[in-house]
């Protein structure tokens, strides 16, 4: 049995993380950190990693400064973490990967095994079609997320480009420009309306074909079946910075 401990537990996914693991076997969670303290069911909350009486594995839906400081808490303490976080700067980062050194870190942008999934068929694409077809990246979100190009898109690009020799240079926006597409863009659009959870293409342009690569979250239960996933893989770990390549490895031969 794994102890999880929530931070963010009054926030949306937080309250998704107690609805799925409130019917597992596996583990159970066994405190929340947020804004205030209280109880969410039986789970205490606290509004401060220092007054947490207990040991788990963090999951952390909260923010750029709370994902820092659950990962600075982790390795002062020996709890592995799991970051879900978004929108974190490269000071943020890597602090993660300074906490990485003391106990087992796990990052993601985006905690959807299917997105992820994705990711490794867009490497193997780019290795067979890139530098003969154009990529271009389109995601989709509600509207009140506030960052943009997602962090998902960023993961795309970053693994096409890295699989690629950092060849390509990112173009977001082509309304001021009026030339042809250089060979060496990739183009990242992003869409907000409505309540779109979150959807991602990858599109291979060749000549005379398109190869589309599509994910669509149908709800938030997505990103938190992956942040579980993440908790039960990285209880067994030792020090480190994890990714979900990491967990995946052992699910895909081509990983």
């Amino acid at each position: 049995m794994t102890d999880i401990i929530i931070q963010g537990i009054y926030g949306r996914m937080g309250r998704t993380l107690v609805e799925k693991i409130g019917g597992r076997e596996d583990c159970r969670i066994v405190a929340g950190i947020d804004c205030q303290s209280g109880q969410v069911g039986d789970i205490p909350v606290y509004t401060s990693f220092a007054d947490l009486p207990c040991k788990g594995v963090i999951i952390d839906f909260s923010s750029p400064a709370g994902a820092v400081a659950a990962a600075e808490y982790g390795a002062a303490n020996g709890l592995p973490c799991v970051i879900c976080s978004t929108g974190l700067s490269r000071e943020d980062e890597a602090a993660l990967e300074a906490a990485s050194t003391k106990t087992p870190v796990f990052r993601s942008a985006n905690m959807s095994l299917g997105v992820n999934v994705l990711i490794e068929l867009a490497r193997q694409a780019t290795r067979v079609l890139g530098g003969e077809f154009d990529i271009e990246i389109v995601e989709k979100h509600h509207r009140n997320k506030l960052d943009a190009p997602s962090g998902t898109a960023l993961m795309i690009a970053n693994a096409i480009n890295d699989e690629a020799d950092n060849r390509y240079e990112y173009v977001y926006d082509r309304s001021q420009v009026r030339q042809k597409r250089g060979d060496r863009e990739l183009g990242i659009s992003a869409v907000r309306g409505g309540g779109i959870v979150g959807e991602h293409e990858v599109l291979f342009c060749g000549p005379e074909e398109v190869l589309t690569l599509q994910h669509s979250a149908g709800s938030r239960g997505v990103f938190a079946d992956g942040a579980i996933q993440a908790a039960l893989y990285l209880a067994g770990q030792q020090p480190g910075y994890y990714t979900m390549t990491d967990l995946l490895r052992g699910k895909l031969p081509c990983v």
